[in-house]
């Protein structure tokens, strides 16, 4: 499988904004679906936000408002931009690119942590 590169989490104050990066490390086919999860320790995995195919993108209610997806499908590259960030956004956020058609797969990036301090 080719790997999902991700960047651009860290440590930043309540209130601030952080924009996550994930790249295909080679060529593949475009992927039908382009999704953002998260995982804080002793929680389940959520899906925070969502593009599938050409519709328009879909949030978790709790970073409605606050967050948006968006996807360059010339670079195979998705974004994450995070705004009025809260201590509640604490966890490892991992990109995942899936197709469903022809040449299915389903891409997963190594994870980045992303730490909101009060």
């Amino acid at each position: 499988q080719v790997p999902l590169v991700e960047s651009g989490g860290g440590l930043v104050q309540a209130g601030g904004s952080l924009r996550l990066s994930c790249a295909a490390s080679g060529r593949i086919f475009s992927p039908d679906a382009v999704n953002w999860y998260r995982q804080a320790p002793g929680k389940q995995r959520e899906l925070v936000a969502t593009i599938i195919g050409a519709d328009s993108p879909n949030y978790a209610d709790s970073v409605k408002g606050r967050f948006t997806i968006s996807r360059d499908n010339a670079k195979n590259t998705v974004y994450l931009q995070m705004n009025s960030l809260k201590p509640e956004d604490t966890a490892v956020y991992y990109c995942n690119f899936r197709r469903t058609i022809w040449g299915s797969y389903d891409y997963w990036g190594q994870g980045t942590q992303v730490t909101v301090s009060s």
